[in-house]
């Protein structure tokens, strides 16, 4: 029983934590994984819309710009040649030869009615004739190939400035995550939250923890991840996300936490990888916020202060103690552990209760039997003496 009780009491000192591991997922979300000798890089060309979506924004804007000024530049160049080949360019100032395009002079001229034909300009100075059979093929080239690379350019444009990463920004996660007894049982606890008044519809949490292993026939597998359950079999990873809410995995036999002590915990080496997924209520797009804790961000003994009020009519959520946790009296053996101590002790209960019961009924049947022949005759084959009457007769 010693041992059972030392097992619920708090350990106070506080072992000096390890720092410097190189996190797999950033506090952010960033995932802090370069790849490298990537030698199929047509692959990237394949799927261009991607790629030019997930480029840097000066790289995109500058492909925007260059795949407009050399559109501009192609098809300029080309009615220049047609002007040059018809002698247009030597006719300039006949005013009875009827060129391809009034007005072109040059190629800057040639470069300005490429620009008004794929932007549908129209200023009305340069315009195409009727006399030119190769112009008005080229125009309807131009019309319809300026129309796809709008589509195409401005459609990535929108994409990449409608992403739903910015609205990740403002799902926020924890600090540290927690452990503590939830209803008698170790869990550990992390806390999301959602600064927007529009939700996060259909929104869902998952948890990975990444930590190397070696298998039994020696083989060695750097970042595995493994599940950690936080409601899928009940449904507690769907949620509700109007206030803060206070994610738990409980510390069961399936949990690779199962048999991690306070000490072991904290001598060992892995990232908690949380992923929160929904879809934006405004716009309908999925989004995803990611965080990791690292061991020296897992609090043995805390929990999470609370942060929601009842105010007149409403709730009020503050959180300028969104991060903040307090110390709380928890065991420091591991779940195993607790579940074997409490386990003895309800047997302990089991055993006690009958054996203390018999106790008092041996005890009532020896004073009884200390009173005479009557006790006696009323126990004999379990049944009452008759009545007076009955005797007399």
């Amino acid at each position: 029983m010693a041992q059972e009780n030392a097992a619920f009491s708090p350990v106070s000192e506080e072992p000096p934590r390890r720092r410097g591991r190189q996190r797999y997922v950033e506090k952010d979300g960033r995932c802090n994984v370069q790849q490298g000798n990537v030698r199929e890089t047509y692959r990237y060309l394949t799927d261009l819309f991607t790629t030019l979506v997930d480029l840097q924004w000066r790289l995109s804007l500058l492909f925007f710009v260059l795949a407009y000024a050399l559109t501009w530049l192609f098809f300029g160049a080309i009615w220049w040649l047609i002007a040059y080949g018809r002698g247009d360019l030597e006719h300039l100032e006949d005013t009875a030869w009827t060129p391809c395009v009034n007005n072109l002079n040059g190629f800057v001229a040639a470069f300005l009615f490429s620009i008004e034909t794929e932007t549908t300009i129209g200023y009305g100075h340069r315009v195409i004739t009727d006399q030119c059979p190769e112009g008005i093929v080229l125009l309807l080239l131009q019309a319809i190939l300026g129309s796809m690379v709008n589509a195409f350019m401005v459609g990535c444009m929108f994409v990449k400035i409608s992403q739903p990463n910015k609205r990740a920004a403002t799902l926020v996660f924890s600090s540290h995550a927690v452990v503590s007894l939830r209803d008698g049982r170790l869990c550990l606890m992390f806390r999301v939250g959602d600064l927007r008044s529009s939700h996060i519809v259909e929104a869902s949490i998952r948890a990975k923890l990444i930590r190397s292993r070696q298998t039994l026939e020696g083989e060695f597998i750097p970042l595995h991840q493994t599940d950690l359950s936080v409601g899928f079999d009940t449904g507690d990873d769907r949620l509700f996300l109007v206030s803060p809410l206070v994610i738990s995995h409980e510390i069961d036999a399936a949990s690779p936490f199962w048999e991690a002590s306070r000490r072991a915990l904290e001598r060992d080496d892995f990232e908690i990888v949380v992923i929160l997924e929904g879809m934006v209520e405004a716009t309908g797009m999925t989004c995803q916020a990611r965080s990791s804790y690292l061991v020296d961000e897992v609090l043995w003994g805390h929990r999470f202060t609370s942060v929601l009020t009842l105010e007149d009519g409403f709730y009020e959520v503050d959180y300028a103690s969104f991060h903040e946790t307090f110390e709380v009296p928890t065991p420091s053996c591991s779940a195993r552990e607790l579940a074997e101590a409490a386990a003895r002790l309800d047997a302990h209960l089991y055993w006690s209760i009958p054996s203390r019961l018999d106790e008092k009924v041996e005890e009532e049947g020896a004073g009884e039997g200390a009173g005479g022949d009557d006790g006696a005759d009323k126990e004999q084959n379990g049944r009452l003496p008759p009545p007076e009457s009955e005797s007399k007769v």
